[in-house]
Parts: structure tokens; C-alpha cells; sequence
């Protein structure tokens, strides 16, 4: 199972970086898409963060089991915003992935996002098997 926790916890790590990363490089422009998708401004400027220090931990294999466990629930918080407004028909850009990720929202994110929970739930399993 250690093979299993270092591959899942390490690709989800480098997900959450490149994700927190590319929100920081964007600046301002990030706020406003996360304020377009209904995200609390309160916790905007910090969630580049969250995602960076959550992606390095998994990297690091540091508290795996915790760290999958608080990734998933973020996942599953990120991906509820999404749903909510897919099921308004609100389609403002992702902004998941900073710029790299300017595409009107659309289920293919929910799925991408869901891919990510398994990795979670994956590294989870390795870390307490």
C-alpha cells in the first residue's frame, strides 16, 4: 500500500500546487472569477494557499491519511460551488486552474473533479492500509 499512498498523495499534491499556483499568478483577475462562481470573498485571497500547503504536505508524505482527508473535503466543497452553479445555468469561467482553465464551466469539471476525490480517497487508503 506505501506504493499506492506515494503515487495518489504525490499526483494529487502536484494538482493542488499547480492549482493554487496558477491562482496566485493570476492576482486580482482570480478573485473576480471565484467571486463570479459564488465563492465567499472572505476565504478568496487564502485559497491558492490552502491548496499549496495541502499539495506540498501530500508531496511530502506528511500527515498523508489527515492531509487526503481535509483534500477531499476541499474537493468536495470546490466541486459542490460547481454543481450549484451548473444547476443555475450559470457558466462563468472555471478559474480551478488559474488561467489555464478560462473555459465556461461545464460538467467535464464536476468529472475532472471526482477523478481528483479517488485520488483523495486513494492516498487516504495507502496512508492507513
Amino acid at each position: 500500500m506505501d506504493t499506492l499512498r506515494l503515487v495518489t498523495s504525490i499526483a494529487l499534491g502536484l494538482v493542488m500546487c499547480a492549482a493554487g499556483a496558477s491562482k496566485i499568478r493570476m492576482g486580482k483577475a482570480w478573485i473576480a472569477q471565484g467571486r463570479e462562481l459564488g465563492a465567499p470573498p472572505a476565504v478568496l485571497p487564502i485559497v491558492p494557499w490552502i491548496e499549496i500547503v495541502i499539495g506540498a504536505l501530500l508531496i511530502a508524505q506528511l500527515a498523508t491519511a489527515a492531509v487526503a482527508i481535509v483534500a477531499l473535503v476541499v474537493l468536495q466543497l470546490f466541486t459542490l460551488l460547481l454543481i450549484v452553479n451548473l444547476g443555475r445555468g450559470h457558466r462563468p469561467p472555471c478559474a480551478c486552474f488559474g488561467a489555464w482553465s478560462a473555459k465556461p464551466l461545464g460538467w467535464g469539471h464536476v468529472a475532472r473533479n471526482v477523478v481528483f476525490m479517488v485520488l483523495a480517497v486513494l492516498a487516504y487508503i495507502g496512508a492507513i492500509a
